[in-house]
């Protein structure tokens, strides 16, 4: 048994007019909000953490990731007990050729969420088991002993966009057309450790400030709150979206 200290915020950031990203942490949609629990993990053999950030301009961008978030957390409750780690991993990917067809199907009857489509991260316990599902450019990290390593791997080119500066180009997401989506999914229960926090954010944290600024804040301990705050102060360009969260030693329980 672990316990689980979670912070959780989604900020509009400085530039854009809505915000297009979608946060569910455990039990509630964070949005334009900041949020904070606490669990222990043997009250139910799964729980879902996931983020999403989503585009599309005219606020599609905003629906394809709630429908993203919404629909896995409705399936990650629905699947049955007892399946094998393979058998998990098929089903997810049953799960990605299905939402990505809805999300497409949706902007080719409404044009205004034509191409719509989303990121997602997530962190899912299932069966005893943790696992970590990433599609697109949003990211997870692990803070473990002071150092700060991202665990998944970007679906995007770093493009030099003029002036030495960069943008990134998306290269597998769910829905915006995508046809061939794909999702990074891993196992990682025998390195889910007492004392480790986990950081989930969408590039509007890490295009804004740097892994080194990021390790500092997660030195002290920052709320997500915090650290998207850190982004909006360093300029905003984007929606910004982060959870951490932190496994508790299982003997203090």
């Amino acid at each position: 048994m672990s316990k689980i200290t979670l912070t959780a915020a989604s900020r509009v950031g400085n530039i854009r007019s809505n915000n297009e990203d979608m946060v569910y942490a455990y039990d509630k949609f964070v949005r334009n909000d900041a949020y904070s629990t606490e669990f222990l993990t043997e009250r139910s053999d799964r729980f879902l953490i996931a983020l999403a950030d989503g585009m599309g301009g005219h606020q599609a961008g905003e629906v394809a990731s709630e429908m993203a978030v919404d629909n896995l957390r409705f399936y990650v409750n629905d699947i049955p007990s007892g399946l094998t780690s393979d058998e998990f991993r098929d089903s997810m990917h049953l799960w990605l050729h299905s939402i990505n067809s809805t999300i497409n199907g949706r902007g080719r009857v409404n044009p205004v969420q034509r191409e719509m489509g989303t990121t997602l991260v997530s962190v899912i316990l299932y069966n005893g088991k943790y696992y970590w599902m990433n599609c697109g450019d949003s990211r997870l990290y692990r803070f473990r002993d002071g150092v700060l390593k991202q665990l998944t791997t970007d679906h995007s080119l770093n493009m030099l966009n003029g002036e030495a500066k960069h943008s990134n180009v998306l290269t597998n997401c769910i829905g915006a057309g995508c046809k061939d989506s794909y999702i990074d999914l891993c196992e990682f229960t025998d390195d889910f450790l007492p004392g480790d926090s986990y950081l989930l954010c969408s590039d509007g944290l890490n295009d804004m400030i740097t892994d080194e600024h990021i390790q500092q804040l997660m030195t002290m301990n920052s709320t997500a709150d915090e650290l998207c705050n850190a982004a909006v102060d360093a300029g905003g360009f984007d929606n910004v979206s982060v959870c951490v969260f932190h496994v508790s030693a299982e003997e203090n329980y």
